[in-house]
């Protein structure tokens, strides 16, 4: 008999547990997303600089190359233009054209996105480029770090004031874990039986199993216990082990299974193809 392990502990939560720095859909489902933290938004942030910087330059030898150094005030206006073209309305056009995209973020895989997720606009795009000239390109950044380190998602000053934030977009793929039989139960597996076990709570089983490891180890034996008591009715014979191993190998003798009934399938069909898509007597090419 599948040794059975109750307890009674029961995963609490506080209700006055503040939900703030998440983010929440429509049906109130929490979304796991990850705000970049102050490093990556350093180098970002610095890429889009020099990225900027070159681009002055570049109106700056065109307007010299045209106007020449013959009117001193034709020329300070043009700085003063190349200024505010550079920092001001070319990070604005890229950020909403690219929906919170720029060199920077691409390069370190982030993107401006709303408090609430959506993509940002002009308006967002316009505040984040005029604070951005107080406070990464007079303070050299110092005012944008200082305010980033004060709060939980890294937001600047701009961000604060457009309601933005630096959404971290690229994470590491998460591999679900494949479990095998457990090797006491190798023999028993060969000739079980599990073809009454339902879809549904097969399905339960397998979700258990891949977020298993991120349980707590009393809330991890409970829902073991309990999912191997649902399932001892529908399996036979009934092997001598702990509910997660003995759920290991019937999640797995029924995936090998079901994968081999697959393969089976489509070598059947393979076969069949000739017949199924052929024409009587080599018609038309006799």
């Amino acid at each position: 008999m599948v040794q059975q392990v109750q307890s009674t502990s029961h995963v609490s939560a506080d209700a006055n547990t503040p939900l703030s720095d998440e983010l929440l859909t429509g049906e109130a489902v929490a979304l796991d997303v990850r705000p970049a933290n102050l490093i990556l938004r350093a180098a970002g942030t610095i890429i889009d600089a020099i990225a900027y910087l070159l681009l002055f330059l570049l109106i700056m030898f065109l307007a010299s190359q045209v106007v020449g150094g013959a009117d001193a005030a034709l020329m300070q206006a043009v700085t003063v233009a190349g200024l505010v073209i550079s920092i001001i309305i070319t990070p604005m056009i890229v950020e909403t054209a690219s929906r919170g995209r720029s060199l920077g973020k691409l390069a370190i895989g982030a993107r401006i996105v709303r408090i609430d997720g959506g993509a940002i606009s002009l308006r967002h795009a316009f505040i984040r480029a005029l604070t951005g000239l107080l406070e990464i390109f007079m303070t050299l950044g110092g005012l944008a770090a200082t305010v980033a380190l004060l709060n939980s998602r890294s937001q600047r000053l701009g961000d604060l004031l457009a309601g933005t934030y630096s959404q971290h977009e690229r994470v590491p793929h998460h591999q679900d874990p494949v479990h095998g039989i457990p090797g006491p139960l190798a023999e028993w597996s060969k000739t079980v039986d599990i073809a009454r076990l339902p879809d549904a709570l097969a399905r339960r089983v397998a979700q258990f199993l891949r977020q298993s490891d991120r349980l707590t180890p009393a809330t991890r034996q409970r829902l073991a216990a309990s999912l191997a008591a649902e399932a001892l009715p529908f399996v036979s014979p009934i092997p001598t082990a702990p509910p997660e191993p003995f759920l290991q190998a019937v999640a797995a003798v029924r995936r090998d299974r079901e994968y081999a009934a697959l393969l089976l399938e489509q070598e059947r069909l393979t076969r069949l193809e000739p017949i199924l898509t052929g024409l009587p007597h080599r018609f038309p090419n006799r």
